[in-house]
């Protein structure tokens, strides 16, 4: 039987505790399920979750690897079995690409619910989640088919390897936040967000698989889904932080906490955890906002815990550790072994390798010291006579004293020389009320040219006119200065970028843009883009207004379309 792979969506992982489930369901190895009569206690009653009473007793249908779905999807292997619904892994044989299938009959009772969830998550269309890609019924079967990511590695998988560096755990639970606040918005909960649905691509970017669906399948559901989710994001980062379970049973391979002892934070339960992301876990889990220093406000939703992690410092990766080169060794050539015998074993015991000659005994060695010794005296006599010159006509004035410049001069030289001007704090400006990532605004600006902002996906360009007049960021230099120039370090070539620089007149600007100064204004097709102003412009706001965006492929992120993103700006004045 085929690998599986660690990006499979195990709708029916119950490796651990869930924090908010009622009570949970367990399957043997094979995939077939077992029943599971122990209730687990709920981390918070404010925010429990409920199973459906009905505990279904259709009997999951008898497919097995080879058979096709819609003359399509051909079964290979069996992943999961459990309350009548089966997942595997599959082939689009149309597009040659491994699938994922949620499989369960048309008359079980939550089929219509999980035909609901699943084209309510396709439509969200957010790359940050593990994507569907059909909801079918057809021929007394429901089935739901959805990305297969075989290069991603699970959260379980990481966290086994050991707790994570603190850069790392903070682009978790930044993007894990930013992800559910998006889903939330659209009206969508997971519900079942654990370390098994959590992937990690080989570019570092985090995808949360099941959204809606996995709760769908199990029949689960929540009074209050927001604060579910963000609990169960506060238990993700708590265990990044501390390999450990933030509950007493064990779970997904974690150790839980000692019983009877409550929720200790983070920095607590392990030396040197960051002292930020501690209390960022704990603001995140059932504890009513307590942490280990201070009272904070809790985060009750995903928003309000995004919101959290950008107030915090950014933190930075690691710097990259240096390997010394191993200590040079020297040959046997360079011992003056060459050309020579091998020496018995015997003799090699009792006769001492001769010491090679001083380097400049030789012949050579001599010339070289003549060499050496006859330029440094025609250095020292070369320097006296410069010397003895520049005394000598210390006092003879200037010949042509028009063409000497005064200290006036220089002082006016060096004042016109451009200063950096440093970026203080910046917005995504909107005045359509639709932003593009105001999140990541502060990536424009962190001399980290791995971090960027970037715009939507867009069908049409590059301009984006009449669709939508642009985008743009309002940075803050502090005080009014002279701006005069700036760099902008951009994500995407090709078809070209347009960027033009306003005054603006605060960081939310009260007018049009037509209505601000034009600093400077110019396009590029290149990864890097100048603008110079004739004529220095004295603000404290500048906008970075962008109206065109070429044409770039698809990432991590976004599918291809028109779109770009900035690494970084700065300002000269």
């Amino acid at each position: 039987m085929a690998e599986r792979s660690t990006a499979a969506v195990d709708v029916a992982d119950n490796s651990g505790d869930d924090p908010l489930a009622a009570k949970a369901d367990k399957a043997t190895t094979d995939g077939v399920a077992e029943a599971d009569n122990t209730a687990e206690k709920s981390a918070d009653d404010t925010g429990s979750e409920r199973r459906d009473s009905e505990q279904p007793t259709i009997t999951t249908p008898e497919l097995h690897s080879g058979h096709k779905l819609a003359r399509r999807y051909r079964l290979e292997e069996c992943v999961t079995r459990l309350d009548g619904f089966s997942s595997w892994r599959a082939v689009d044989e149309k597009l040659r690409r491994a699938v994922g299938i949620h499989i369960l009959p048309a008359d079980h009772p939550r089929a219509r619910s999980v035909l609901a969830a699943a084209r309510s998550a396709a439509l969200l269309g957010d790359p940050r989640f593990v994507q569907v890609l059909d909801a079918v019924e057809e021929n007394d079967l429901v089935y739901v088919v959805h990305e297969w990511l075989p290069d991603a590695t699970e959260l379980t998988a990481l966290l086994a390897a050991g707790p994570m560096e603190a850069h790392d755990a903070y682009q978790l639970v930044s993007q894990l936040s930013q992800a559910m606040a998006a889903a939330h918005r659209e009206g969508l909960a997971h519900l079942r967000l654990t370390p098994n649905t959590v992937l990690r691509s080989s570019t570092g970017q985090y995808r949360v698989r099941g959204l809606a669906v996995n709760a769908a399948l199990r029949g689960i559901s929540a009074d209050r889904p927001q604060r579910t989710d963000t609990e169960a994001i506060g238990a993700l980062l708590y265990a990044a932080l501390t390999q450990r379970w933030p509950y007493e049973s064990d779970a997904y391979g974690l150790s839980g906490l000692p019983k009877g002892v409550g929720l200790i934070a983070p920095d607590q339960v392990r030396a040197g955890v960051h002292r930020g992301l501690s209390e960022l876990a704990m603001r995140a889990l059932v504890n009513d906002g307590a942490t280990a220093s201070r009272q904070e406000l809790p985060c009750t939703t995903p928003d309000e815990l995004a919101k959290a992690v950008a107030a915090m410092p950014r933190i930075r990766p690691p710097e990259p550790a240096f390997t010394p080169p191993p200590e040079y060794q020297r040959t046997t050539y360079q011992q003056g072994t060459y050309g020579r015998p091998t020496a018995h074993a015997g003799a090699a015991a009792t006769q001492p390798v001769p010491a090679p000659p001083a380097p400049l005994e030789s012949r050579t060695g001599k010339a070289l010291k003549w060499a050496v010794a006859s330029l440094l005296i025609a250095a020292l006599g070369l320097g006296s006579w410069q010397i003895a010159d520049r005394l000598l006509d210390h006092d003879t004035p200037p010949k042509d004293p028009g063409n000497t410049k005064t200290t006036d001069d220089e002082q006016n030289d060096k004042s016109t020389a451009p200063v950096p001007l440093a970026i203080q704090s910046a917005e995504e400006y909107a005045p359509d009320g639709s932003p593009q990532n105001a999140a990541d605004v502060g990536n424009t600006y962190d001399d980290d040219t791995s971090s960027y902002w970037r715009t939507k996906r867009f069908f049409e360009g590059p301009e984006l006119a009449p669709y939508k007049q642009g985008v743009g960021i309002v940075y803050d230099l502090g005080t009014e200065r002279d701006v005069s120039a700036a760099s902008i370090a951009l994500r995407y070539t090709g078809g070209h970028t347009a960027i033009t620089l306003y005054a603006a007149d605060s960081l939310s600007p009260s007018g049009a843009v037509d209505s601000m100064k034009k600093i400077s204004t110019g396009q590029t097709s290149n990864t890097s883009l100048k603008l110079t102003a004739e004529k220095p412009v004295k603000s404290r706001y500048v906008l970075l207004w962008m109206t065109a965006v070429p044409n770039a492929p698809q990432d991590d992120f976004s599918a291809s379309g028109y779109k770009q993103g900035i690494t970084d700006v700065k300002f000269t004045g």
